[in-house]
């Protein structure tokens, strides 16, 4: 009996062993199968950046910037018209990173030094207590969001994770100011700064050349001296990077987030001589040729997808983080530079939100369509997860994204009747139009934006004046009620912040005040 028993454990072992092994073989493959997924995420790139209309007509900007490669990657997948960021950087970012939408997650502006607000209130006003710290991979740190990101996510199901070029994540001194702690295997270029001291590889991507700073670029040491432009270094370190994903047979997500287009605007020696002989003004023939330059990677890696024969198992996805800078820093007339949209970064108007969109998704998504499909930077984070067939994941934060993959695979969703939300009860800095502490939704045609300095509204039919150039705040007193109360129960049910006013020392009232509403 002994003897049988002993045999019959064996096989049974032998029997267990062959089916985890053939279980552990089948999960293997199916990593094996999900696309690599590149998500090119351009800095500060305004609507109107591009030859790639994304009016229902070509304007006279477009005509004026070169991008030959987004029009590439528009003829091979889809282009979204109505695609939505936040007004400043560090907020799309963490919506990006948790799904969360930023009155949420309450990373409501631009962060950098640990426990310091950059940026001081306007006169009015006093900032609430908003998470300056950024995200982080933990709850132990002060004025922070604990999120589990998309990186991580991907990550835990197979995916080697890159990071290429601006993080601006989490502040200096804090976990969350390093990719590779929040779900990167490999970090090229981030830390906790928002733009680079330099684009000159001569210059060491330095601020100043004999001293460091905050501003300074790291790990690119290799390019120093050498004349070459950060977009084209980041672009060779995430080829190197994607070789190392190839040989480890692994997919690969390539978060390539360029430090282009964000100030200082600096010439691209390869394409500024072009603008200007266009008749440009000097900054603005330097800002065109840092927007080609960036087309170039973005070229260079479908490039190097078609000569890795991975391109049809490579999901692209384009998008800017907040609209294009029009308030300072630029030549020419301010606030024009988004044109027919109004204002640009920093403004809750369209100039300021609205942004290039585009995705690849071969065998999937019909070549050369378009959408008019409502989609916000938070969305982007089920999506991706969707897109790489990870099922049953969790997170340790809320997600307020919808995904927008049937939207790519043609289906329409009809959406746009769909509440969108916006909420910075912050100071940027720079005055103009949209700008300043505010409270947005757009909800089909209509958007209510609500200002917390003098409580006053301003409402847009944005089907019919995409310039926003007439606020019907008067005029539509029942739909600005009926958006009022939306926007406020929004905000009340994510435990939104609102700003103190320094005259009466109590909080901002919500747009749906009565007293508020009765002096319209």
């Amino acid at each position: 009996m002994i003897k049988i028993s002993n045999r019959i454990a064996i096989l049974l072992f032998f029997f267990i062993a062959f089916i985890s092994c053939k279980s552990d073989k089948k999960e293997e493959k199916a990593i094996k199968e999900r696309p690599n997924i590149i998500l090119f995420m351009v800095d500060d790139m305004g609507w109107q950046d591009t030859s790639v209309p994304f009016w229902k007509e070509k304007t006279a900007l477009n005509n004026l910037y070169h991008t030959p490669n987004m029009e590439r990657l528009a003829e091979q997948g889809m282009k979204f018209t109505q695609a939505y960021a936040t007004a400043v950087c560090s907020p799309t970012r963490v919506s990006l990173m948790s799904g969360m939408n930023a009155a949420r997650h309450r990373v409501t502006n631009w962060t950098l030094r640990r426990g310091i607000s950059e940026v001081k209130p306007p006169k009015g006003l006093l900032m609430p207590e908003w998470n300056l710290n950024g995200i982080q991979p933990t709850d132990t740190i002060e004025r922070s969001t604990h999120v589990t990101t998309l990186p991580q996510i991907l990550k835990e199901n197979g995916y080697l994770t890159i990071h290429t070029g601006k993080a601006h994540f989490g502040a200096l001194d804090t976990p969350g100011e390093n990719p590779i702690n929040l779900g990167f295997d490999i970090n090229i270029a981030g830390h906790a700064a928002g733009a680079p001291g330099s684009y000159y590889g001569v210059k060491g991507f330095k601020k100043d050349a004999n001293k460091s700073s905050i501003w300074d670029v790291p790990g690119l040491e290799k390019y120093h001296h050498k004349d070459i432009f950060l977009s084209e270094a980041l672009t060779q370190e995430s080829i190197l990077a994607m070789d190392k994903a190839i040989e480890s047979e692994k997919p690969f997500y390539l978060y390539m987030a360029h430090y282009a287009v964000h100030t200082p605007i600096q010439g691209d020696s390869r394409y500024e001589q072009k603008y200007i002989d266009k008749g440009l003004n000097s900054i603005e023939a330097k800002y065109a040729s840092m927007v080609e330059g960036m087309d170039k990677s973005l070229g260079d890696l479908m490039d190097y997808l078609d000569k890795k024969n991975i391109a049809d198992n490579t999901i692209i996805l384009f998008m800017s983080d907040n609209g294009g800078l029009s308030a300072l820093a630029r030549g020419g007339e301010r606030h024009t530079h988004n044109k027919p949209l109004s204002s640009g970064k920093g403004s809750a108007h369209e100039g300021g939100i609205r942004e290039p969109m585009l995705v690849k998704w071969p065998g999937k998504t019909k070549a050369n369509s378009v959408t008019n499909d409502f989609v916000i930077i938070e969305d982007f984070f089920p999506t991706i997860i969707e897109l790489a067939g990870i099922e049953n994941y969790k997170t340790v934060q809320k997600v307020d994204g919808q995904s927008f993959a049937s939207t790519l695979k043609g289906k329409d969703k009809n959406n746009n009747s769909r509440a969108l939300f916006w909420h910075y009860p912050n100071n940027w800095g720079p005055t103009g139009p949209g700008i300043g502490a505010s409270s947005t939704i757009r909800k089909g045609d209509w958007k209510l934006i609500y200002y917390h300095l003098d409580n006053h509204f301003e409402l847009f039919n944005i089907a019919n004046d995409i310039g926003e150039t007439t606020n019907l705040a008067f005029k539509e007193k029942e739909k600005l009620k009926v958006l009022a109360i939306e926007l406020s129960n929004y905000l009340r049910s994510v435990s939104a912040q609102m700003p103190i006013q320094t005259n009466t020392n109590k909080q901002v009232p919500w747009p749906d005040n009565q007293e508020v509403i009765s002096n319209i």
